[in-house]
């Protein structure tokens, strides 16, 4: 596999993104479990099927690109507006950056790794390991890279995320994923129950964190992304229900910026798995 990717890492990104689009399309038309998962997620969030169709091609994107990102060279990246971010580093008591399954979030940690990390420290993200082990090599090598740390979906991960912080430091989160049985609790998304994580919550009221929303824009034709940043716009609540639903709204707000740029497919209500 990972002779593969490394092929496929020296491609460019606008041939990569057409290639993604033709998968992206091929699984929308072969798969009606994920087309009616697609559609009625979107119907949730009060959108029809001609405002989010664009999604279906970028969802084949991001995948595409993945070969680039992980092992290629860095694509051209655009700051909208970095401000937020930057003010919340100058805070100095941890920044805590959360972005939804929404245009190219493994652009954001490394656009952060590189603006952001040679003054301020690495930035350490949370990951899953895969379930297949030569997929996991090619992840480690992307993944852990100058001004960038992962850590895997464990107690000992979350311990180097709140070691992090209190050092000052930057944790990136993708809120909207769905957590192992009982790292979560339900709370609606799109006014639809969705087992969410309290991790970022937790990790925000027992640092004092800033939390920073960004996004990465994914550009046509190959241009790159452009990022985006904003501060969460209120205070977290100190009690932890309400500071992961606020999360919740926060991510919706993002997500209906660029509905075309959303994972629409994401299996974002199924149960929690059960980790051994």
């Amino acid at each position: 596999m990972l002779r593969w990717f490394r092929f496929f890492s020296h491609w460019p990104l606008w041939a990569l993104h057409a290639l993604g689009w033709v998968g992206g399309w091929l699984a929308w038309i072969f798969s009606g479990t994920y087309r009616r998962r697609f559609l009625d997620n979107a119907q949730l969030a009060g959108l029809g099927w001609r405002t989010v169709l664009g999604a279906v091609g970028q969802a084949g994107r991001m995948t595409a690109e993945l070969p680039r990102l992980w092992l290629g060279r860095t694509p051209r990246l655009l700051w909208a507006d970095e401000r937020a971010a930057a003010e919340a580093y100058a805070h100095g008591q941890g920044v805590l950056f959360l972005t939804p399954h929404m245009g190219c979030f493994e652009i954001t940690a490394q656009a952060l790794a590189l603006r952001f990390g040679a003054q301020h420290g690495q930035l350490t993200v949370l990951y899953r390991p895969a379930r297949y082990a030569a997929l996991n090599e090619v992840m480690a090598l992307a993944r852990n890279r100058p001004g960038l740390q992962a850590v895997p979906t464990t107690l000992a991960g979350v311990r180097q995320m709140i070691k992090a912080l209190r050092a000052g430091e930057a944790v990136g989160l993708l809120p909207d994923q769905v957590p192992p049985e009982g790292m979560g609790q339900w709370a609606p998304f799109f006014g639809k129950p969705a087992y969410t994580m309290t991790l970022a919550a937790r990790l925000a009221l027992q640092t004092g964190a800033r939390v920073v929303l960004i996004w990465g824009e994914r550009l046509s034709w190959g241009r790159g992304y452009r990022l985006h940043t904003r501060t969460l716009g209120h205070g977290l609540s100190s009690d932890l229900d309400t500071a992961v639903v606020q999360i919740n709204q926060a991510m919706e707000a993002m997500v209906l910026a660029c509905p075309q740029q959303y994972l629409w497919g994401y299996a974002r209500y199924k149960a929690p798995r059960q980790d051994s």
